[in-house]
C-alpha cells in the first residue's frame, strides 16, 4: 500500500445516528487523534441521511491502518475511509 504522506482521513457514509464522540473513540484505537470534524455537527438541526467525518492523526501511519475499516459497519452503515489531501481541507 502506498503512503499518501497525509495524516488526515475522510470517512464517508457515516450514520446520522453516530456522534463525534463515538467517531473519536473508534479512530482513537488506531492512533492519536489530533483533530476531528463531523459534518453536519452533532448539534445541527438539518435532516441528514449521511454524515462525513475528517480525522487528523498525529502519525501518518494511522492513515493506512484506518483504511482497513472501510466496509466496517458502524451503527448501521458501512464506513468508507480514504486518505485526504491536506491542501484541500475544508475551512471551518
Amino acid at each position: 500500500m502506498m503512503t499518501s504522506g497525509t495524516n488526515v482521513i475522510q470517512v464517508t457514509n457515516v450514520s446520522p445516528g453516530s456522534t463525534s464522540e463515538q467517531m473519536r473513540t473508534l479512530f482513537g484505537f488506531l492512533g492519536t487523534v489530533e483533530e476531528m470534524k463531523l459534518f453536519p455537527p452533532d448539534d445541527s438541526t438539518m435532516p441528514v441521511t449521511s454524515r462525513v467525518c475528517f480525522v487528523k492523526f498525529r502519525e501518518t501511519e494511522s492513515v493506512g491502518v484506518s483504511q482497513h475499516l472501510t466496509n466496517t459497519v458502524f451503527v448501521d452503515r458501512a464506513l468508507i475511509v480514504v486518505p485526504y489531501a491536506e491542501g484541500c481541507q475544508p475551512t471551518v
